[in-house]
């Protein structure tokens, strides 16, 4: 994001922090609130990775006294958050415990990142205690079951207009998946959850139904592995969250390491085209997930474009012909639809594949070459 507006010691702070936070935390709005520099901008709103979803906080600087620390407002569910106060005392009176505000200093760049961690910190072991009050039997023993494993985050979330559930995010697999990547892009480490919901009821069941289960995962990582392919193990009655998890991540294990291998097949289909087309003109080189060749039909010169899903090879590529020669009304340069229709088998060796898909483009770019040319004379 572009930092013109902020002042000199805001812009450290906000780029420090969204440089070095460990997680993707982005900025939703900027604003002034000066009426002496109207033009100055010293609030924003920041949305921060907590239990698979964001939490929203207004951060407000005063440019008018850049020497205070700047206030953040929380979200409207959370009223009672009150991370800088204590109960202390005989008279259980609340007092003000030491914290990143209490010796700020605006020209550290890194305060900023410190008071958002620490805040976050203080905000998770307050929904840790929300929902370990909650009144539900059922709850308290999958809590009870679960707490040893590292990184669970859980929110409590109620409403007047909705019922009361306990959200977990529970990481899953003790994988680093950007190792396993060859020159891994990656400036986050990517993860894999498992988001489970409980609707809070106020008595045992001794069946009780089973939670709402959703897979999620870091954006970065569909670029290998989408977890919407993944099919959920059954959940079966009376079954915990703790015999469950061992399960399903066995299962995704097996899928995330398969799914590396098959950059390297990708990567061979890719290379088995190049005696047919030539070298490509460009290609990705990391998930070998795209690549462009430059081919001709006698005087006639196309473009043809290969995108390869992460199931490939089970999912044949799609392929676009592009043309160096037509151009449509915008000026633009004539495409075909994606290409998906042609003989296809994943048992076939990767050079089979190639030839194959080479035979259908030398029909294919006959078809085009004189789409493009009817196109062209309508014009």
């Amino acid at each position: 994001m572009s930092f013109d507006g902020f002042p000199p010691f805001i812009s450290a702070q906000l780029q420090y922090l969204l440089a070095h936070y460990p997680q993707l935390i982005k900025v939703e709005q900027v604003w002034s609130g000066s009426k002496y520099f109207p033009g100055s901008l010293d609030r924003f709103t920041l949305l921060i990775p907590y239990c698979l979803d964001y939490l929203r906080w207004d951060i407000i600087y005063n440019v008018e006294f850049p020497l205070a620390a700047p206030d953040v407002i929380f979200g409207p569910e959370d009223e009672n958050f009150h991370p800088f106060h204590d109960l202390g005392g005989e008279g259980g009176d609340l007092r003000l415990v030491k914290n990143s505000l209490t010796d700020w200093n605006n020209k550290d760049p890194a305060r900023l990142l410190a008071l958002i961690e620490e805040l976050r910190d203080k905000y998770m072991s307050y929904q840790k205690k929300r929902v370990g009050e909650v009144d539900d039997d059922r709850l308290k023993f999958e809590i009870s079951t679960i707490l040893s494993r590292e990184g669970i985050e859980m929110h409590m979330s109620s409403g007047v207009e909705k019922a009361e559930e306990v959200k977990f995010a529970v990481p899953l697999m003790d994988m680093n998946i950007n190792k396993m990547v060859l020159a891994c892009p990656w400036r986050h480490p990517q993860r894999i959850y498992l988001q489970v919901v409980y609707p809070v009821g106020r008595k045992y069941v001794s069946a009780p139904s089973a939670p709402r289960l959703k897979l999620m995962s870091t954006a970065e990582l569909k670029a290998l592995f989408s977890i919407d392919d993944v099919k959920l193990p059954p959940w079966l009655d009376g079954m915990c969250l703790a015999e469950y998890l061992p399960h399903l991540e066995q299962l995704l294990q097996r899928q995330v390491s398969e799914a590396v291998s098959l950059i390297d097949v990708r990567r061979r289909f890719i290379e088995a085209l190049a005696p047919l087309f030539g070298r490509p003109l460009e290609a990705d080189p990391v998930f070998c997930r795209k690549a462009t060749f430059l081919s001709a039909s006698g005087p006639f010169t196309l473009l043809v474009h290969f995108f390869l899903s992460t199931q490939f090879p089970k999912q044949q590529p799609s392929l676009m012909l592009q043309s160096t020669q037509h151009f449509n009304s915008h000026g633009a340069p004539a495409k075909s639809p994606l290409l998906n229709d042609y003989p296809w088998s994943p048992r076939w060796e990767v050079s089979q594949m190639a030839e194959r898909v080479f035979d259908f483009l030398v029909d294919e770019s006959v078809n085009f070459k004189r789409q493009c040319n009817e196109s062209q004379l309508q014009h």
